[in-house]
């Protein structure tokens, strides 16, 4: 069985642990006063330095390797946690391999899930308990190890799921107003040049930063009388439109957006294939998420909004005076 610790401490592990999320979690557990184990491939580091790393436990394990030759999740019991947060999973027969190693051995089990289970919202905003209709290799796998997870739980296995909106954070590009990762629609509306978007700028994206992310895994951890069982959305409170997006964007250095919505069909053939498939899965998921539950239940109250998200990272990865947001 886990240790029993005073005052709340507990020996917390981490999968995934110097990645967007674990950046900004691992110094959150430390400062909390938890032991923490950073288990990851090995060979990269945080996005960004913090001194909390020093006293933190790093361990590296090749999840995939591990995986099959059946030894990942006596590897993960073995370092006998209390707590297990998992930022990597991405199918179900991964998550039950984990878990299985683990009954009886962990107090509580986090999973990093995302918005995308929900498929194409037929409400907005929408809660957590509505309808899960996911489309896509990704969201379907993630909506699959919720259904794992959360079936589990009702059999003593204590099992939480937290859903992320679109993680954003200093260190990697944000999704920008056109639903991709292309730098350069930032610069164009910071510089004031023309930009053609998709659509009629009414399709909605609801960042969230990564610091916030990892401010619900803590309370999460800190509350498991209220989180175990369930699952939560994490997001900025309010998504923003491509539109107020690219508005926005522009008007941190003083322009207006010089942008021009056009249908799918003849933006789709302005960018690669690559930029128009991550674009149209944006414009399809569209998420409106309401973070009511996770406000409620877990105290949750997100630092940013989904344009102060953005902001933030963008602040770490433009240095010309004249584009910086």
């Amino acid at each position: 069985m886990p240790r029993t610790y005073i005052d709340g401490r507990m020996k917390v592990v981490i999968i995934g642990a110097t990645g967007h999320i674990g950046t900004w979690l691992v110094p959150r557990l430390v400062r909390a006063g938890h032991d923490v184990i950073a288990v990851s491939r090995g060979g990269s580091s945080p996005y960004h330095q913090a001194p909390e790393w020093a006293s933190v436990r790093m361990v590296s394990i090749d999840r995939a390797a591990a995986e099959l030759d059946g030894s990942f999740g006596g590897q993960i019991a073995e370092l006998e946690p209390d707590v297990v947060v998992d930022l990597i999973c991405f199918n179900v027969t991964s998550a039950a391999h984990l878990t299985d190693a683990l009954r009886d051995n962990v107090r509580h089990f986090i999973h990093c899930g995302t918005l995308w289970v929900h498929g194409v919202p037929r409400v907005r905003p929408y809660d957590e308990t509505v309808l899960r209709e996911p489309f896509g290799e990704y969201g379907m796998g993630k909506a699959e190890i919720e259904r794992y997870l959360l079936h589990v739980a009702t059999e003593g296995f204590p099992a939480t799921v937290l859903h992320p909106g679109h993680i954003t954070g200093p260190g990697w590009m944000p999704v920008n107003p056109a639903g991709n990762l292309d730098g350069t629609v930032f610069d164009r509306l910071m510089n004031g040049d023309p930009l053609t978007l998709p659509g009629d700028g009414s399709s909605t994206l609801q960042h969230v930063h990564a610091d916030d992310v990892a401010q619900a895994f803590e309370l999460a951890i800190a509350h498991p009388e209220a989180s175990i069982g369930e699952s939560f959305h994490v997001a900025a409170r309010e998504p923003v439109t491509m539109r107020e997006y690219a508005e926005g964007v522009a008007s941190w250095t003083g322009r207006e957006a010089a942008v021009e919505f056009v249908p799918w069909r003849d933006w789709r053939a302005t960018v690669s294939d690559e930029d128009a498939d991550i674009s149209h899965d944006h414009i399809m998921h569209s998420p409106c998420a309401s973070i009511e539950k996770a406000e409620k239940m877990l105290g949750f109250v997100p630092k940013y909004s989904a344009l102060g998200a953005v902001r933030d990272a963008l602040q770490a990865s433009f240095s010309r005076s004249d584009a910086s947001p």
